[in-house]
């Protein structure tokens, strides 16, 4: 009779519902980070820093604080810091400008290159890559790239991006990327007059893309959105590394820009981050990210053997940068991401 065969689907249907919305539930418990919140970049001259952001770029200043005392050095591991920080918008997207008036740290590298383990930047979007690199070009910016790049259409996940590598005064690399009309968010294909329209992602360089993969995702929560395989003479040119054959993972947050990995899988020249690299060192950046329960997260990233830059949380005294309750830590190759819990 076929009435036990039906209620024994029925039932299986039900358990399989059941896993189903555990397995959500866990996914969302596994899910820490609510946002990518900004890109803190350390300079070596705050006015030096403002007049190339907010004129050769467009960023606009929202915000400017100067802090020191006990909880500031314990959160950033600076001792005896003192740092103005300014806050700019590009689009929807934030940076913080990080000058350490005391103590100074150490300059960039000159021969500084995009498969060093130390390589950030971020990528902003723009609406005309050639206006884009024309207007780079009127302020004299120093190339990293030879010169903007289009990848080839034969890697169906990169091909027809335009993209070009630039530096900022400290030497540091920044990135203008132009999408395709089926690449890349749908808000960077919407009716604009603007010229530069936000930032997309920031990249690092990564040592072994299955190990930051388990600090972002499973540590942190960010889901993975999409993988790349890029070679050949136009990414050679882009990253001006000879024989550059990268992985490139992205990974995100439910709201902020994206995290690029970059893996190189050849050449195996790139050198690894100083070990003794502190928050005040010119090619230190720290992503800054928000979630809801900083207490939990800590203990994940303490069992996970994460490297804590903070000897724990940091109850803030002022809401001078809105962190509430913050910790630093770093990833394995020691890129370094700043964790805030919002006063309620």
């Amino acid at each position: 009779h076929p009435l036990p065969t039906v209620r024994a689907a029925v039932r299986l249907l039900l358990a399989l519902l059941l896993l189903a919305l555990l397995g959500l539930s866990g996914a969302a418990r596994a899910a820490p980070v609510s946002r990518v919140d900004s890109i803190g970049i350390t300079v070596g001259d705050m006015e030096r820093a403002l007049a190339f952001y907010t004129g050769v770029l467009p960023f606009e200043v929202i915000s400017e604080t100067e802090v020191h005392g006990d909880a500031y050095e314990r959160l950033f591991g600076v001792f005896g810091m003192r740092a103005r920080i300014v806050r700019l918008r590009l689009g929807d997207e934030e940076i913080e400008l990080i000058d350490y008036l005391a103590p100074e740290g150490r300059p960039v590298p000159p021969d500084s290159r995009s498969n060093d383990e130390w390589f950030q930047h971020v990528a902003m979007i723009v609406s005309d890559m050639d206006a884009a690199y024309a207007r780079l070009r009127q302020h004299n910016v120093q190339h990293a790239s030879t010169g903007p790049q289009r990848l080839p259409d034969w890697n169906p996940n990169a091909g027809g991006i335009e993209a070009f590598y630039f530096k900022n005064p400290d030497g540091n690399h920044l990135e203008i990327l132009e999408f395709p009309p089926d690449k890349g968010d749908r808000r960077w294909h919407e009716p604009t007059d603007a010229l530069f329209l936000g930032i997309d992602h920031t990249a690092i360089v990564v040592r072994d893309t299955d190990a930051s993969v388990g600090f972002f995702e499973d540590a942190l929560g960010l889901q993975v959105r999409g993988t790349s395989e890029n070679y050949g003479p136009e990414q050679e040119r882009l990253n001006n590394v000879f024989g550059a054959r990268l992985l490139i993972t992205s990974l995100g947050a439910p709201a902020g820009p994206a995290v690029e990995f970059l893996d190189y899988v050849a050449p195996a020249t790139g050198r690894p981050m100083p070990i003794d690299t502190r928050a005040n060192d010119l090619w230190h950046w720290q992503i800054r990210m928000e979630t809801a329960d900083l207490q939990e997260l800590e203990k994940t990233l303490r069992a996970a053997g994460a490297a804590f830059v903070s000897p724990g949380i940091v109850e803030m005294p002022d809401d001078a940068l809105a962190l509430g309750r913050a910790l630093m830590v770093r990833d394995p190759v020691g890129h370094a991401v700043l964790l805030m819990e919002r006063p309620h």
